[in-house]
């Protein structure tokens, strides 16, 4: 049973574990597992960890007791022209966030958008937004953190969160 996690910004070293949580983010649903080599050779997974840290990236990685990742939340920039599954407009950061299936239901996802959202209004930022496949138990995470749907796609939805 886990028990306590720790929260330290993410650096870049930390690229081949958001890979590995952009994998889980992708495969939420159970029994549908697609492999990390699958998922990491798409375009549109790999656009968010594609030379991790560049300027404007900004994330933080959960640590069990044995200093082991267990999970991350980080955000990037896309332009118009090259837009994330969240994209809603210039100079709203899109999050990606991951958690080991162990380690869910557990607070890490939580403290992960808490640790972003706050990282992101001290930087300025005025929103952040995310994508979602319907269905994925994490709606229910992002609505009560404040979280709201703003565009619905096929199979989808975007969702914003006002920071201030």
């Amino acid at each position: 049973m886990p028990s306590t996690f720790r929260i330290r910004p993410a650096t870049q070293a930390d690229g081949a574990f958001l890979g590995d949580m952009v994998v889980e983010a992708a495969n939420w649903r159970q029994g549908a597992a697609r492999p990390r080599h699958e998922v990491l050779a798409s375009a549109e997974h790999i656009r968010y960890i594609s030379g991790w840290m560049r300027p404007g990236d900004a994330g933080f990685v959960a640590l069990d007791g044995n200093d082991d990742p267990i999970g991350a939340a980080w955000y990037r920039n896309f332009p118009r022209t090259d837009p994330g599954f969240g994209y809603v407009g210039t100079g709203v950061p899109e999050l990606t966030i991951g958690v080991r299936p162990i380690w869910r239901a557990h607070g890490v996802g939580r403290a992960l958008l808490h640790q972003l959202g706050d990282h992101a209004r001290a930087q300025g930022f005025a929103r952040l937004s995310l994508s979602v496949e319907r269905g994925n138990f994490a709606m229910t995470l992002y609505r009560s953190e404040g979280f709201a749907v703003t565009q619905s796609g096929i199979g989808r939805d975007t969702m914003v969160k006002r920071l201030r």
